[in-house]
């Protein structure tokens, strides 16, 4: 049962990694730049290490960092093989490692809501 466990936050990560990936190259290619904005697509990757931080046993960093490094050669490989870009290969995995920080910052920023909530509820 430990098992599962320790690996749900490596599976959740590497799954919703790929989703959001997949989502900005397909759907939202420049949308905020018509729009008037800058491009916001990457800060998409927070929800993945949120979600796998939250999944994993005790909320841990290290497993959603896992489930994004793994999924970032996939994504790569999508990307180069479905997707026509104007990126060059470097472009395009800096892009991907970008993707990869700001999963491990939204499981450091989950991380870090769940200890103020229960610093509060402490300290109450």
């Amino acid at each position: 049962m430990n098992i599962k466990r320790n690996w749900a936050g490596v599976a959740c990560c590497f799954l919703l990694f790929i989703v959001v990936c997949v989502s900005l190259k397909f759907d939202m290619t420049g949308a905020f730049r018509s729009a008037g904005r800058p491009e916001l697509g990457l800060l998409f990757f927070i929800l993945p290490g949120a979600v796998a931080s939250f999944v994993s046993r005790g909320g841990e960093v290290v497993k959603p960092l896992i489930g994004a490094m793994l999924a970032a050669p996939l994504c790569l490989l999508v990307m180069r093989l479905l997707f026509v870009t104007s990126r060059t290969f470097w472009q395009e995995l800096a892009w991907l490692l970008s993707g990869v920080f700001w999963c491990a910052l939204g499981a450091l920023c989950f991380l870090f809501a769940r200890s103020l909530v229960h610093y509060r509820r402490r300290h109450k």
